[in-house]
This record gives structure tokens, C-alpha cells and sequence, in this order.
């Protein structure tokens, strides 16, 4: 019995959506054009469960690309109205379109001049009545077996947001760095914004040694820095080279004296490199491809100084990984 009531509510609103998808039409492209014609922000308001719903739309609006917030009706006659600018578009939210607390604010958005947005499942209500745009999200039954707790209702006009959000996106020519921008926490952020510079170690960090530098100095170099790794530079500072923790215990193999070769004796030539200024996610791959745990780092390509290292664990630690 419980399995074949979820199927039956998720059946419910999946058919809820799919009637939804044959009311996208003038109306919707208005609603679309009136947002990216307007010079303010979308504010969006609703009360109870439609209210929620509205929040969720708000935010997603303006992690899309198109700047919107929330505004509680009740709050607003009791001066929140002051956020509304006169430039904004109102997209109200009520089923019935009869909500005795949006009714009362509606009279005062058409006072201030503002366009209103109205999605609702009542063509004659009020709230359709005062709309320059309405969006049909009714729907046939909720999927609450007593039809009170708004269900279907709720899960269409939460899909007519996204749809609404998602045209506003393309429209705008979102892209995922833009995406990216205004979510820097996420990990989509720091794979699309932090670069190889951002999380390199320079400086006195920099783990290098001449390449006539005995390999003693060298191990106190891997060892200090604790980068698992020393570069090996020319007499003019140029890598041409790089000693790892596996050169190292292959060398103890090869070299009973290993302490007293010189760096070029045991360093392995060409080592891999990245230009500071690539995108961290990309060292991250080219570790990957070439099966190893840090790259040194040049400020453009050509050049032979390295400026910095990036290592994995820097990576896994700014969350790239």
C-alpha cells in the first residue's frame, strides 16, 4: 500500500507536468520578455506553501543571471513595500489566486506602475485579473488523496520557475563562468575560477637546487619543503630538471654513494610544467595524465624559471579535486 501510494503521487504530478509543457506559449514568452526588458529586479512573492515555492524561484533566478529576491506579502503591507522599485517586475504566486494577504498588496503594486507576473491555477481570480501576464499552472487533482495539501500544485509551479529561469538564462547568454562568479563556495566556482597561481607555492616555499648541488642538499631540500619534490635549476636559475621521492628510492638502488652525487646525476630531465595562469582544474588533469603529484609553475609559456609549484594535496585542500 505505501509503495503504490508514492508511485500514484509521483504519476500525479509527472502528469501534472507533462499538461504544463501544452500551456508554454505567447504568454510564457511575454513573462520571458518583460523580465529581460526591464531595468529593476524580479521580486517575488507568495504566501504559505506558494510562498516557499517563491523563494526557491527567487533564488534560483539569481543564481541564473537574473537578479530577484523574496518578498513576504505580509511583511510587505507592513512596510517591506519599500524594497519594491519602480522598475522591479512582481511575480506573485497563489493557486486560487484569492490569498487574502497578496489581494491586499496587489492594489498597491498597480498603484507604484510595477508589471506583475502572476502564476496562478485560477484564470478569473483576482489575482489573474491584476496580472499584465498570466502563467496557467493549474493542475487537474493534488496528489494529497483529501486535495487540500498542495502538492501537484506546488511541484508545477515550481517547474514553471525553473522553465522560466532556464529561458532567462539562455537569453541572457549565461555561461558557466558566469555560474561559476556568483557561486565561489561551490566546488563549480573553484573549478572555474581558481588558477594554478591562486594555490601555488613561490618564493622562499619554491623547493630548488643548483644542479651541481650534492644530493644531500637535495634530500634537506625535499625534506624542508615538504613537497615530496625538488627542482634543479642551471647557474641561471632555468629548471632542467626534478628529483622526486621515487627518484630518490630508485637512485638509493643504483648508488650505494647516493648522498655524494651531484643533482644532475639522479634528476629526471624535462620535467612536466603548467603556466601560472591556467586554470587549477587543468593542473589537476595534466597530474592525471601523466600519472604524478605536482607541477612546477611558469608565468608563460617559453620561459625556463619556474615562479611557483602546485601540488595535489594543495588541490585536493582548496576542494579543485
Amino acid at each position: 500500500m505505501i509503495i503504490e501510494r508514492a508511485k500514484q503521487v509521483l504519476h500525479i504530478e509527472a502528469k501534472a507536468i507533462e499538461q504544463l509543457v501544452e500551456r508554454i506559449d505567447e504568454e510564457f514568452v511575454q513573462a520571458v520578455e518583460l523580465i529581460l526588458s526591464s531595468e529593476g529586479k524580479v521580486v517575488v512573492t507568495g504566501v504559505g506553501k506558494s510562498g516557499i515555492i517563491g523563494q526557491k524561484i527567487a533564488s534560483t533566478l539569481a543564481s541564473t543571471g537574473t537578479p530577484a529576491f523574496f518578498l513576504h506579502p505580509t511583511e510587505g503591507i507592513h512596510g517591506d513595500l519599500g524594497m519594491l522599485g519602480k522598475k522591479d517586475i512582481v511575480v506573485a504566486i497563489s493557486n486560487s489566486g484569492e490569498t487574502d494577504e497578496l489581494s491586499q498588496i496587489l492594489p498597491l503594486i498597480k498603484r507604484y506602475g510595477n508589471k506583475l507576473i502572476a502564476l496562478t491555477g485560477k484564470a478569473n481570480s483576482t489575482l489573474a485579473r491584476a496580472g499584465d501576464v498570466v502563467l496557467d499552472v493549474s493542475v487537474e487533482e493534488e496528489a494529497c488523496p483529501l486535495g487540500l495539501a498542495p502538492t501537484a500544485s506546488t511541484t508545477v509551479t515550481l517547474a514553471m520557475g525553473d522553465a522560466l529561469a532556464v529561458a532567462l538564462l539562455e537569453k541572457r547568454g549565461f555561461k558557466k563562468e558566469d555560474f561559476a562568479i556568483l557561486h565561489p563556495g561551490g566546488k563549480l566556482g573553484k573549478r572555474l575560477l581558481l588558477k594554478v597561481r591562486d594555490l601555488m607555492h613561490g618564493g622562499e616555499e619554491l623547493p630548488m637546487v643548483y644542479e651541481d648541488a650534492l644530493m644531500k642538499e637535495a634530500l634537506v631540500e625535499i625534506t624542508s619543503k615538504r613537497m615530496g619534490v625538488t627542482g634543479v635549476m642551471n647557474a641561471r636559475k632555468e629548471l632542467v630538471g626534478v628529483i622526486t621521492d621515487g627518484d630518490l628510492r630508485r637512485a638509493l638502488e643504483r648508488y650505494p654513494d647516493l648522498l655524494e652525487r651531484t643533482a644532475a646525476a639522479v634528476m629526471t630531465k624535462n620535467p612536466k610544467w603548467i603556466e601560472a595562469d591556467t586554470l587549477a582544474a587543468q593542473a589537476v588533469q595534466r597530474m592525471e595524465e601523466h600519472s604524478i603529484t605536482s607541477l612546477f609553475a611558469f608565468d608563460k609559456a617559453g620561459e625556463r624559471t619556474p615562479q611557483g609549484i602546485i601540488h595535489l594535496h594543495d588541490l585536493l585542500k582548496a576542494g579543485v579535486v
